[in-house]
């Protein structure tokens, strides 16, 4: 009997469904109602609700409610630092089980490869991993990446059963003003999804970045700004992450009525954060308890996701529909008892059962070894350009301010908290280096050294000491990429990323308390940021306003130019 048959003979009750959830409720999203109901499922499929069913194998549920799987509609699992299918088996316990991924931080270290090991996992794994073809690699002309992707390496991925589109498109004043390689790109995928990104960009010159059928923007930092771009077509995804925190920003447009051109997204969330709040779970929890309703918030976390990248079965439980189900304790409470994958109760013999992916990029990191003389930024009578940094935004500051000299050299200041960092090409391309200054850190000594540095990864170093910068770059080197802590000459505490120097080969659990442990070795050099090593990797993103530090320089992201 062929499973089309087998879901109407279960759905009409001629036999016993396979799996059958009795006693609770269902939270129908185009009422709002809670509706006591058995919930029959065959195979991957819903087929029976608002009823009573039968079932081979039958789940009470009393005293609980039923609610669709949350969809994350744009994150980078590379941010998770770890690998897909660890990310699955972090993430889908919290009724994560879709996720709209750009493996674009994989991509500009390996390029194809990077692109066909997420692929590849996403055919392994439980949760759906949707993948969207990195569309900027490199993300600009300002940076060294480790790859090249134009539009003719892209193309024979398009077609890939896990592809969805064209991923985050960063470089909006390439659009604007119709670089040719962006122009390619966007021909490629006219009537597919492109999706976008476009922080800080109103008016005129965000119709013409819309003009070219980009639909979708996770930038937005404010409930006009978002606004604004739903007015113009925009399905605005609210970012809440462990870095970009925009919830709170956004909540007055996360209405009923806005609900179907909202979503939710992460964007990049570690393992501590995820272990100590949950995922696209604490969004919602927050949401409510700011006094979002709560059919809004579950519409935007999973019906108005689906319809945003054209997942037209899932998001709703009804017949018929995609048998992703999170049994949770209460809607404002949002914790989930049990989770339901494609119609499989997610258990850790199910994450067994997955084949392996063998991992890619094991040497990625390759550098020659730095000497504190290299970290010397020369003398001047002039203002020098300043990172600002604001904490809890990849957004900095273009500050300007005067430093003091010693010789021929100009130092920091710590009285007004400015250190040094550097950006160092570790691709093997060029061997660049640049330095420049960050105010905001906190840091009184030592130094914090990180491969991840979006958006090409390179060598990103911020300190106090220029001798404890050169221990840390180097120390980096000798374990194939990661975050290292050092003080003193000596290295207080470290994270090996070896795949792409970006993802661990460790469990999740593993990493979390790794994790831990580093961001305490991390306050112990007086930072007062709460997730210093993510804002060290975003000192070098020079798509996000409004000062920033590549491999070539400082970047004035305003100008879209280095600063001489």
């Amino acid at each position: 009997m062929s499973s089309l048959e087998s879901r109407i003979d279960q759905g009409v009750g001629r036999e016993p469904a396979d799996i059958v959830l009795k006693g609770g409720r269902f939270f129908d999203l185009t009422t709002g109602e809670l509706v006591a109901s058995d919930i029959a499922i065959c195979g991957d499929t819903i087929v029976g609700t608002c009823g009573e069913y039968d079932g081979r194998e039958v789940i009470d549920i009393s005293g609980r409610i039923v609610v669709p799987g949350f969809i994350d509609t744009h994150l980078h699992i590379e941010s998770s630092v770890l690998t897909p299918q660890e990310f699955d088996r972090c993430v889908l316990p919290y009724g994560v089980t879709t996720i709209i991924c750009d493996p674009h931080e994989i991509a500009n270290v390996l390029g194809t490869d990077g692109i066909q090991f997420f692929l590849d996992s996403a055919m392994e794994s439980v949760m759906d991993i949707r993948v969207q073809l990195s569309s900027c690699v490199p993300a600009t002309h300002l940076e060294t990446a480790g790859a090249d992707l134009p539009i003719e390496k892209l193309l024979p991925f398009r077609d890939h059963p896990k592809v969805v589109g064209l991923a985050e498109f960063m470089n909006f004043p390439g659009v604007i003003h119709k670089d040719p390689g962006c122009l390619a790109k966007l021909e490629a995928f006219q009537g597919g999804h492109i999706d976008g990104h476009a922080p800080l960009l109103l008016g005129k010159e965000l119709n013409g970045y819309l003009s070219t059928g980009i639909r979708t923007d996770h930038e937005c930092t404010s409930a006009a700004e978002a606004l604004e771009k739903i007015r113009k077509g925009v399905h605005v995804l609210v970012r809440e992450g462990s870095v970009c925190k925009d919830l709170h920003h956004l909540l007055p447009v996360i209405t009923e009525r806005l609900s179907p051109f909202i979503a939710l997204c992460t964007d990049d969330r570690n393992p501590l954060d995820i272990a100590d709040e949950g995922h696209l779970d604490h969004s919602i929890r927050t949401a409510i308890a700011h006094g979002v309703e709560p059919i809004a918030v579950y519409r935007a976390a999973s019906i108005s996701a689906a319809r945003a990248f054209g997942l037209r079965d899932r998001g709703l439980i009804a017949p018929g529909w995609r048998a992703d189900l999170v049994v949770i304790d209460s809607l404002e409470n949002c914790a989930a008892d049990m989770v339901f994958a494609g119609g499989r109760k997610v258990t850790e013999a199910l994450f067994a059962s997955r084949k392996k992916v063998e991992p890619v990029g094991l040497d990625s990191v390759r550098i020659t070894p730095r000497q504190p003389k290299d970290f010397a930024i020369a003398a001047s009578d002039r203002e020098f350009p300043v990172i600002g940094v604001v904490p809890g935004q990849v957004i900095t500051e273009h500050r300007r301010l005067r430093l003091p000299m010693a010789g021929n050299e100009a130092t920091m200041d710590f009285d007004r908290d400015i250190i040094k960092v550097a950006v160092i090409e570790r691709h093997g391309k060029n061997g660049n280096h640049a330095n420049g200054f960050v105010q905001g850190f906190g840091l009184k000594k030592g130094a914090i050294a990180s491969t991840v540095g979006h958006d090409s990864h390179n060598i990103c170093v911020v300190g106090a000491n220029e001798s404890d910068m050169a221990i840390a770059v180097n120390r980096l080197a000798e374990i194939k990429g990661g975050f290292v802590v050092v003080a003193d000459g000596e290295v207080l505490g470290e994270i090996s990323l070896p795949v792409a120097g970006l993802m661990s080969l460790q469990s999740f659990e593993t990493v979390r308390d790794e994790l831990k442990a580093l961001r305490q070795k991390a306050v112990t050099l007086g930072t007062s940021l709460q997730e210093p090593f993510l804002q060290v990797s975003f000192l070098p993103l020079p798509v996000i306003p409004h000062l920033k530090l590549t491999d070539m320089g400082m970047v004035d992201v305003d100008r879209f130019e280095l600063i001489a």
